[in-house]
């Protein structure tokens, strides 16, 4: 499960780069039922500034900002605490990743950088400051886990390890659907598991023209009620609803500009 506590490499941030600050503003606030405040010179729910705050019953959940890299796909972006993002930035480059954008202070709020893991999986580091995070997680309309398509779960495995002191499982799925590995921040139970990455094929990963990609799982009451919301909303469905056994209700989604995400029912208790 993810928490809002600050431990070191578990998800405390996402944010979203989209060429429409007040379309994605209103496509998740009837998804989601998030509220947007913006911060920008439009003020307000739905304003149109460069970017804001999504609110879930008042707590922050996510960020939204206006996609501005050239050639860019509008996507989420997963940040993970760290003590120390200088030392973070090293251990990317020594475990053959790229810097993207170097740490840098946030006022007293905190340090991020992003980064890129070397099959160009799109990632970031948060130090806090003053700001730990989001404020509500793994409960609807918040996140709930991440997850990693790549064409190669074993380097994968190798450089987040190296730069986040990972620690991973493997399970089978079903039907001969491949290996899905697990994981758990370094030194916590498994009762914290936060993610997991699978191996795909290359063609498979067409989204991001072939390289490996990050995507937030998103907490919701009802998987269809929220499917409905999206391709009510303009945005499309890729795989589901299906059921998935111990895990719940999901389905992949895209936002109206293609950003990917997966909401999930998780399965009533008992």
């Amino acid at each position: 499960m993810i928490t809002t506590d600050p431990t070191p490499g578990s998800p405390c941030w996402l944010d979203l780069g989209a060429p429409d600050v007040r379309a994605a503003a209103a496509f998740y606030g009837a998804v989601l039922g998030w509220d947007f405040e913006s911060m920008g010179e439009g003020g307000g729910a739905g304003g149109d500034g460069e970017g804001g705050m999504f609110r879930k019953d008042g707590r922050t959940v996510a960020g939204l900002g206006k996609l501005t890299e050239e050639g860019a796909r509008s996507a989420w972006m997963l940040y993970y605490t760290v003590t120390d993002a200088d030392a973070t930035t090293r251990a990317v480059e020594g475990a053959g990743g790229t810097v993207r954008v170097p740490p840098r202070d946030l006022g007293e709020w905190g340090r991020a950088a992003q980064y890129t893991d070397p099959a160009g999986g799109r990632f970031a580091a948060w130090q806090p400051g003053r700001q730990a995070g989001f404020e509500l997680a793994d409960e609807p309309g918040s996140l709930s886990w991440t997850e990693l398509y790549t064409s190669d779960a074993a380097a994968a495995r190798q450089f987040y390890g190296a730069v986040f002191g990972w620690e991973f499982s493997d399970m089978e799925m079903p039907g001969d659907g491949g290996t899905y590995t697990l994981i758990t921040p370094a030194g916590l139970p498994e009762d914290r598991m936060q993610g997991g990455l699978m191996q795909v094929r290359e063609e498979d990963l067409s989204l991001a023209k072939g390289r490996a990609y990050w995507h937030p799982v998103f907490a919701v009451a009802d998987c269809d009620t929220a499917v409905a919301a999206v391709t009510g909303n303009g945005g499309s469905v890729q795989t589901g609803p299906v059921d998935a056994e111990g895990v719940g209700r999901l389905a992949v989604c895209l936002d109206p500009s293609g950003a990917d995400f997966v909401v999930l029912t998780p399965p009533s208790p008992g």
